[in-house]
């Protein structure tokens, strides 16, 4: 199997990887938030809204990747 054949699984293995640890940390911002730490929370929610904009696009390039040529 080529390298570039495992270009996809991996970027695909990448994205899901992302899309659990910004669950974790959305978990702990609210937790955060809940102690008190409004402005952190809002910082923290600012930083993962950068992960939400690009989600789509992401996932729209693994399937252009992964469909067979």
């Amino acid at each position: 199997m080529p390298n570039s054949d495992l270009l996809p699984s991996l970027l695909s293995k990448i994205n899901e990887n992302q899309l659990v640890l910004e669950a974790a940390v959305m978990e702990l911002t609210n937790w955060v938030e809940q102690q008190g730490g409004t402005a952190v929370a809002e910082n923290v929610r600012g930083a993962l809204h950068t992960l939400d904009r690009n989600e789509e696009f992401i996932k729209l390039t693994l399937a252009v990747l992964m469909t067979p040529e």
